[in-house]
């Protein structure tokens, strides 16, 4: 039987998450939680899935972001085969935009 991320701890985590309300309250936490290399490699998934997302190759993104093939893959396999989070974030990001331009 595979690891599961559903524990106690990680949904106290995420319940944690879920009380930050502005870009410099993530900031804080992101910045107590994790270490620099930890954020960054988030940070750095994150830009490739958008990338990917947005129809560039491999090699633009691995150009542009510093991401190795491997990491690339790993979230392009997420893009495809995954629990479609990062749909859902890109959609969401997308209507919030909307939303900001006509106002």
């Amino acid at each position: 039987m595979g690891k599961t991320v559903h524990t106690e701890a990680v949904r106290d985590l995420f319940e944690a998450i879920l009380t930050l309300e502005t870009e410099e309250e993530c900031f804080n936490f992101f910045e107590d939680v994790c270490t620099v290399n930890e954020l960054l490699s988030i940070a750095q998934r994150f830009a490739v899935a958008k990338m990917l997302k947005e129809d560039n190759t491999y090699l633009e993104v691995a150009e542009k972001t510093g991401a190795s093939t491997a990491t690339i893959s790993r979230v392009n396999r997420s893009l495809n085969y995954g629990k479609d989070g990062y749909e859902l974030v890109f959609s969401r990001m997308n209507l919030d935009k909307e939303k900001k331009d006509s106002e």
